[in-house]
């Protein structure tokens, strides 16, 4: 508790008690043990309080699902890229979707790339050079 160990908490305590002196330690006990009553209440008041706004009891989250060590990119990235591509369309699937998915299909079976045309200059023209681009 705050880098404080047995010993060191216990002459606090005695210094604590001797500053404060006999007089005065009821009241400050009273204080100290309304002090934690209320902090409890807060920190009940602020479960009830999630658990009303996110609908879900804090108890019941699976907190490892959200730890973000068990990300690892290589993995994530090395799973999109081996990730098969096509998947079969299942016969309830929307009509747009079994038609993309057809086109994608024989897209992939007969791949129709343009030809790509290169503009070569004449020998001694000049290559074309914007002022405001650099």
């Amino acid at each position: 508790m705050f880098g404080i160990n047995g010993p060191e908490f216990i002459l606090l305590l005695i210094i604590g008690v001797l500053v404060i002196g006999p007089q005065r330690l009821p009241e400050y006990t009273q204080k100290l043990a309304n002090l934690v009553k209320e902090l409890r209440r807060m920190a009940s008041g602020a479960r009830e309080q999630i658990k009303e706004e996110v609908g879900i009891d804090i108890d019941d989250v699976d907190w490892k699902k959200y730890d973000p060590r068990q990300y690892d990119p290589r993995r994530i990235i090395k799973e999109a890229l081996l990730d098969d591509d096509t998947k079969p369309v299942s016969s309830g699937a929307p009509a747009a979707v079994a038609a993309v998915s057809g086109a994608a299909a024989a897209a992939d079976t007969a791949p129709q790339r343009p030809e790509r045309v290169v503009q070569r200059l004449a020998p001694g023209d000049i290559a074309p050079f914007d002022t405001e681009a650099t």
